[in-house]
C-alpha cells in the first residue's frame, strides 16, 4: 500500500546537531495530517526532506512511495508552502498564477484563477500590496494549482489574524473535498488544526513520538481525578501527572476500562494531549 509520507530512520544533523535523528512514521494516503511539536524539534526540517530540499543524514524519506532525490518527476506530484510564504512580491497575482503555469506541467490555469476570484483577490495588484492573508492565499493558490497529490504547508497560518486563518482553512478544506489530496499541515495552532484535521503526529527531539487518527487518539486518553498515586487498572501510559496531598490528577492513555469508582474519568480535547505530551518527555509506562 502506497503511504503519502513515510519514513525510516530519518535522521539530518547540521553540524553537531541534530534536526532529525531516527524519525519514522508511516502516514496513510487521504488524510490530514497535523504535524505539531516544540520549536527546534524538527519539522521544517521534516518537510524540506520531504521535498527534496535537503538531503538526509542517514535513513530515509518516501514520498508518495519514491525518493525525492531520485525521482525528479515527484515534485510535480507535491505541492509546498513554506513557513515565510516565498512569493515574488513585486510580481501581480496573475503574474505569479502564470509562474505557476512555466513551472508546473499538471497546472490547472482555471482552478487557481477562480479560487483567487472567489476570494476576492485581484488578479492585477502586486503580491507586496496584499495582505498577510492573502498572500497565503496566493501561495495557497499556486501549490494547489498544480493539482498535487500531496499538499505540505509549514506554519502557513502563523501570523494571520483569526479570520483570515479561517479563510485559509476553509479554503484548503475545499481543495481536499474536491481533489481527496493528502495534506501534512504544520502549525502551533492546535485548536485551528482539531477543526481540520483527522490525524496527528507530535514531533519532539527530532523523532514522532505519537502518530495515529485523531478520533482514536481521542478515545484512547483520558483525564482521571482520583486518590493520590493510587494504581489505575486499564491504565497503559501516564502522560502528564499532578499530584496534591489528597489527589491525582492524570491524563492517560487507557488500554480499558476505568472501573475503580474512587476515580473520574473526563473526556479530553486534542489540545490537552497535545499539550501534555509536549509537557512530559514520554509517557511513563504502567
Amino acid at each position: 500500500m502506497t503511504r503519502a509520507l513515510e519514513a525510516s530512520g530519518l535522521s539530518r544533523r547540521y553540524g553537531s546537531v541534530w534536526a532529525l535523528r531516527d524519525c519514522s512514521f508511516a502516514l496513510p494516503t487521504g488524510r490530514v495530517c497535523a504535524l505539531v511539536g516544540p520549536n527546534g524539534a524538527g519539522k521544517t526540517t521534516l518537510l524540506h526532506c520531504a521535498t527534496g530540499l535537503l538531503e538526509p543524514t542517514a535513513g530515509e524519506v518516501r514520498v508518495l512511495g519514491k525518493r525525492p532525490a531520485q525521482d525528479p518527476d515527484l515534485l510535480s506530484r507535491v505541492g509546498f508552502v513554506a513557513q515565510d510564504v516565498p512569493l515574488y512580491r513585486s510580481f501581480t497575482v496573475d503574474e505569479m498564477l502564470r509562474v505557476g503555469a512555466r513551472l508546473n506541467a499538471r497546472w490547472d490555469a482555471d482552478f487557481a484563477r477562480r479560487r483567487l476570484e472567489r476570494l476576492g483577490i485581484p488578479l492585477d495588484r502586486r503580491v507586496g500590496q496584499l495582505s498577510g492573508g492573502q498572500r497565503a492565499q496566493v501561495a495557497l493558490a499556486v501549490a494547489t494549482g498544480k493539482r498535487p497529490e500531496l499538499l505540505l504547508l509549514d506554519e502557513p497560518i502563523a501570523s494571520l489574524d483569526p479570520l483570515a486563518r479561517r479563510t485559509f482553512l476553509q479554503g484548503l478544506m475545499e481543495t481536499v473535498a474536491d481533489e481527496g489530496t493528502s495534506v501534512v499541515l504544520s502549525s502551533h495552532l492546535v485548536t485551528d488544526l482539531e477543526r481540520v484535521c483527522d490525524y496527528l503526529m507530535i514531533l519532539m527531539d527530532g523523532r514522532i513520538r505519537v502518530a495515529g487518527d485523531i478520533e482514536r487518539l481521542l478515545a484512547e486518553h483520558k483525564l482521571l481525578v482520583g486518590p493520590r498515586r493510587a494504581q489505575v487498572h486499564g491504565v497503559a501510559a501516564v502522560v502528564e501527572e499532578r499530584s496534591t496531598e489528597r489527589q491525582t490528577i492524570a491524563l492517560v492513555r487507557v488500554d480499558g476500562a476505568i472501573a475503580d469508582p474512587a476515580w473520574t474519568v473526563q473526556d479530553v480535547t486534542l489540545e490537552d494531549i497535545v499539550l501534555a505530551y509536549l509537557g512530559a518527555r514520554e509517557a511513563t509506562l504502567r
